[in-house]
């Protein structure tokens, strides 16, 4: 069978695109043809080729704010809509990761009617209010009411977690069957302390880590609530002085991370590493003693599940998917920076 896969960025960085390359993998190992469409990529086209694997570049403006107004506007460019809506007709089922993507899919749909099968692969949105700027929480709304106009002419969905299919079925009324997020076991394990130890070794040598490491691993974005993590961290300094936060993550809001570099040299002991390679992450969880994320809003939560695969405990708030996912470690009540920092400084007490 021949599967298109549609995603707006097909990038290392990012959770959505991870669960991207998980689905075209294991379509592609069930003896499917798979081709991956994308505006963008920064994956070696080689190496997935060698999985099987075709992507197709179609390009948009490489400036960060053209490309995410091109991204809202994506309607506007008739050419390239059109031009996608008739690649579509080769294929035989076409999966769609959020708008605008979803936006050709559903033209084919209507256009190729019985002869596409449509999926919508539902990894959220995140609420527009937890954005910090008015344009920020305008641009959200839009994208994510253009998402619900352009998905509900699916045949099926997927979501990635219940929390999501209920918010899909609470937006759209389409149904969806959960299919959480698979991890590399044989990476992330409770094997990795032994198996990474030099790697372990380095990281720690070269962040200067000094014991008990926090660690938070994802986009620095405000929904993911680095600023609260921040907080948080200040008092759990008050009584563990010596504590270190290493947060690894690409850096997608620059005045936001302006604003968090100024709290951390306050605060002091905190490290912040850019984007890290997915395979040097055993090494960084094998580094910490905890993982600790505030986010306000997650689909799933991807490192929360690595971390405790290696064996690490989790405190992060009770939102979203956290209660599916979370399986050692402790939940607390949203957005409440003193009971966090308690349930940290308890949790490395032992």
């Amino acid at each position: 069978m021949k599967v298109a896969i549609l995603t707006p960025t097909f990038s290392k960085f990012s959770g959505p695109d991870r669960v991207v390359l998980n689905e075209a993998t294991e379509l592609a190992a069930a003896g499917n043809k798979v081709t991956i469409l994308t505006f963008k990529t920064d994956f070696d086209a080689r190496q997935l080729q060698q999985k099987r694997i075709e992507v197709e570049v179609l390009g948009m403006p490489k400036s960060p704010m053209l490309e995410r107004i091109y991204r809202l506007l994506f309607f506007a460019d008739l050419l390239k809509v059109n031009k996608i809506v008739g690649r579509l007709r080769q294929f035989d089922e076409v999966i769609s990761f959020l708008y605008p993507m979803t936006l050709p899919v559903m033209l084919a749909k209507k256009r190729y009617k019985e002869k596409l099968k449509y999926i919508y692969y539902d990894v959220g949105v995140a609420y527009p209010q937890l954005f910090d700027s008015i344009l920020e929480k305008a641009y959200m709304k839009i994208f994510a009411a253009f998402t619900r106009m352009t998905v509900k002419n699916a045949d099926a969905a997927i979501s990635i977690s219940k929390f999501c299919g209920s918010e899909l079925k609470k937006e759209t009324g389409l149904d969806s069957t959960v299919k959480y997020v698979k991890i590399d076991v044989e990476r992330f394990n409770k094997n990795a302390a032994v198996k990474y130890k030099k790697e372990i070794a380095a990281v720690i040598k070269k962040h200067g880590l000094k014991k008990p490491v926090l660690l938070y691993v994802g986009r620095i974005s405000p929904h993911k609530g680095v600023h609260l993590l921040l907080d948080a961290f200040r008092i759990i300094k008050q009584k563990m002085p010596a504590a270190t936060l290493v947060i690894v993550g690409k850096h997608t809001f620059p005045k936001y991370s302006g604003q968090l570099q100024k709290m951390a040299a306050e605060i002091g002991g905190v490290v912040f590493t850019g984007f890290v390679a997915d395979e040097e992450l055993p090494a960084y969880y094998g580094a910490c003693d905890a993982y600790a994320t505030c986010s306000m809003w997650e689909g799933f939560d991807i490192p929360i599940v690595e971390a405790n695969a290696v064996g690490k405990p989790a405190v992060a708030f009770r939102i979203g998917s956290h209660p599916e996912v979370l399986k050692k470690g402790t939940l607390v009540a949203a957005g409440n920076v003193q009971e966090f920092a308690t349930a940290v400084i308890k949790l490395l007490a032992k």
